[in-house]
Formats: C-alpha cells, structure tokens, sequence
C-alpha cells in the first residue's frame, strides 16, 4: 500500500494578475460603453439647439 499514490485535486488561490487583467478589461468596456452613450446625447442635443439657432425648429410654450 505504501506504493499506491491517490491524484488528488489541488485548490489553487486567485490569480491576482488575471484578476487584474480581467477587471481592467471589462472597466474598460463598460467605460467605453458609457463614454459612447454620452457622445451620442451631447450629439443629439448640439442638433437640437443648432436647428433652433437656425429657424428650422421652434419652441412653443403651453399656457
């Protein structure tokens, strides 16, 4: 019995560099996400307040 070897499973502890790389990738995502979203409403409101500027659209105030 002293020859028979049992393969057990060994827990490993987190990669603190894969946690890093794993982390900074999707904080980069999700910035960019919300970076582009923020683009998007600065866009539609520099239209919005260049076709008042022009004429093309007005404003009218319900009494």
């Amino acid at each position: 019995m002293a020859g028979h070897r049992i393969a057990h499973a060994t827990l490993k502890g987190p990669s603190v560099v894969k946690e890093i790389v794993i982390a900074s990738v999707l904080g980069l995502a999700a910035g960019s996400l919300w970076k582009m979203h923020h683009w998007n409403e600065q866009r539609k409101v520099r239209s919005f307040y260049d076709l008042l500027e022009k004429g093309e659209i007005s404003i009218v105030a319900e009494e």
